[in-house]
């Protein structure tokens, strides 16, 4: 007998800052905004893996940052899984374009 494997559901624990901060995320890759998004990681140099450096630079909005601060570790944990996924979500064609800010080097 084999059991899937189910990924463990850990509670929010600030909701209404968790959403702010999720919502700066999903506002980025937002099939009209996503391309502005990764045009302003270019200009700052940044790669789109360097969450924290692009949260800090203000990218992801101007109170992003300070909200992030102030989440728990599991929270921050659970907002960093969901940028590093909706990332991974980008239409190739402009993963392509922009190939410098979603290179590994």
């Amino acid at each position: 007998m084999s059991i899937m494997y189910e990924q463990a559901t850990i509670p929010v624990e600030d909701g209404s800052t968790h959403g702010q901060v999720k919502s700066a995320i999903d506002f980025a890759f937002a099939p009209g905004h996503v391309a502005n998004f990764l045009r302003s990681l270019q200009s700052a140099k940044l790669r789109i893996r360097e969450f924290e450096k692009v949260i800090a630079a203000g990218i992801l909005g101007p109170d992003t940052a300070a909200a992030y601060a102030k989440l728990g570790n599991a929270d921050q944990g659970m907002i960093r899984e969901h940028y590093l996924s909706s990332l991974e979500k980008v239409d190739p064609e402009l993963r392509r374009k922009f190939l410098k800010v979603y290179a590994y080097y």
